[in-house]
């Protein structure tokens, strides 16, 4: 088993249907810093460990990043830790940012 591929619109009906999802930004400080998924945290190498701790293995965790690449890497790393429900967000924050304007 790995990650899984998630369009934005299945993010929107994740977020609908499930109290609790974690949303991980994998961007640059600064591009998150000036806008975000809502209740997105940015996650690196610097707070890496720190935010793993504090994340619940069996919520769903969606990862993002610019355009949805390199996210699916870090949702396989995610994955490989012990998180059981991991997402790329396919096409990443610039998707997300298409489909709400």
């Amino acid at each position: 088993m790995a990650y899984q591929h998630l369009s934005v619109e299945q993010f929107e009906q994740l977020i609908q249907d499930n109290q609790s999802v974690n949303v991980v930004d994998i961007r640059d400080q600064q591009s998150y810093a000036l806008s975000q998924i809502k209740g997105a945290f940015n996650l690196n190498q610097s707070n890496l460990e720190q935010h793993i701790s504090q994340l619940k293995a069996d919520e769903p965790l969606v990862v993002c990043c610019y355009h949805g690449h390199s996210s699916q890497g870090a949702a396989q790393f995610l994955f490989d830790r012990g998180f059981k429900e991991v997402y790329s967000l396919d096409g990443g924050f610039e998707a997300y940012q298409a489909f709400h304007r």
